[in-house]
């Protein structure tokens, strides 16, 4: 007997308009899995019309109890999560973040299989899905924004009102950008993105040693990574393995890049116990020069970069970092600092980063549920069963038994 997935409809607010997979992508996936059947809650707010998943032949409806893998986006709110049913969704919750405590209860109290989209990983740890990508790609897209607002020499439109990556692109490609540096942090999906965004204005990329020694006569960029920015309190050099093994036993480089950085992209990830970036203490410094701070990895409350005090929204994704007073101020300020931390990216590029997710999805996970999990995606992915945690989540029960 055949296995019934639903995409279902995203419930919680604000709206996101993302899918995991679209019509084309479903299509992909039937010619694939003829055993299994699609069928798709009808929603009004899907980046992808019911009529367009209709017409790609698959049945839309306001009714998906029969089905039985439910496959969304962002959080189910808890009245709309069916007991004994398999769910994927990006849950929030495996950093025990207190605010869906009360989602992974719920899960539990009702029986049902959860696997985090962020918990599909290989066998080496390392995600096989996600939307990094295009967070890095509309991320350094809002921060050219911010540089057109702050200095009043363009007025780019908000990214969600651009139909794709490449409308975003020739955007970008019709700025008269001046001799600034700008420095990309991380080497994954994010800064990767971020990379190619880069790269299609064009923008010069340079090495370590011209962005930090050189003067440009045109917009120059140079993406580093840990060992760039951090080094061994004793002077040693060892390798990248040493530094997330050890973080403890370095301190800082960052502030070199911060005295000839105008614009600095975080796209990097952020290891519990590794140096913050820079201090506020730095920022105050007569050498430090970054005017525009567009931090896609958005790691607030005592992250690594000082200067991002919340997280911001797409409505309002712009806010001013005062050195002196180490407040919030209007980033159109002269001695303002602007910052742009919005923490969901893609939302404001649905239909290109829905598209990049199917991709990834019906790569690795799908054929899971028809292979007998032989690589064990599945298996390492999945945080609840039979109303308890897998031991490889069993380091949540203390969050789970908490009271909320």
């Amino acid at each position: 007997m055949g296995i019934k997935f639903a995409i279902i409809k995203e419930q919680k607010t604000p709206s996101d308009r993302r899918v995991v997979l679209t019509p084309s992508k479903l299509v992909e996936a039937q010619k694939q899995f003829p055993e299994a059947t699609f069928k798709i809650e009808s929603s009004d707010i899907r980046v992808f019309s019911d009529k367009e998943y209709t017409k790609a032949g698959f049945q839309v409806t306001h009714n998906v109890s029969d089905c039985d893998v439910m496959i969304g986006v962002k959080e189910v709110p808890l009245n709309y999560l069916i007991p004994n049913k398999k769910y994927f969704f990006f849950s929030h919750t495996i950093k025990k973040q207190p605010y869906n405590r009360k989602l992974l209860q719920t899960i539990l109290q009702k029986n049902i299989e959860l696997y985090d989209h962020e918990t599909i990983v290989n066998e080496k740890g390392f995600r096989l899905i996600g939307f990094g990508r295009y967070a890095g790609i509309v991320g350094t897209y809002n921060g050219f924004r911010a540089w057109g607002l702050k200095y009043n020499v363009w007025n780019l439109p908000k990214a969600e009102t651009i139909h794709d990556q490449k409308a975003l692109i020739n955007q970008l490609q019709n700025l008269n950008i001046p001799n600034i540096k700008i420095l990309l942090t991380g080497n994954g999906k994010v800064a990767n993105g971020s990379q190619e965004i880069l790269d299609a204005i064009p923008i010069k990329k340079v090495s370590v040693n011209d962005y930090l020694n050189q003067t440009f006569n045109e917009p120059v960029y140079s993406k580093i990574d840990v060992l760039d920015y951090n080094k061994r309190k004793d002077g040693k050099l060892i390798d990248m393995l040493d530094f997330f093994n050890n973080p403890q036993d370095y301190e800082s480089n960052f502030m070199r890049f911060a005295k000839v950085t105008d614009y600095y992209i975080a796209g990097h990830f952020y290891g519990n116990g590794a140096p913050k970036f820079f201090t506020k203490d730095d920022v105050k410094s007569s050498g430090f020069n970054i005017k525009v701070v567009a931090d896609i990895s958005c790691d607030v409350n005592n992250g690594p970069i000082s200067t991002t005090l919340r997280t911001s929204t797409i409505a309002d994704p712009f806010y001013g970092y005062d050195p002196e007073t180490e407040s919030e101020t209007d980033f159109k300020n002269n001695s303002a600092i602007a910052i742009m931390a919005v923490d969901n990216l893609p939302c404001e590029l649905p239909k290109d980063a829905s598209e990049g997710f199917g991709d990834m999805f019906l790569q690795h996970v799908l054929p899971a549920f028809f292979n007998g999990d032989k690589d064990g995606v599945l298996a390492r992915a999945k945080m609840t069963e039979n109303g308890k945690l897998t031991e490889r989540f069993a380091y949540l029960q203390d969050y789970v038994d908490a009271l909320v």
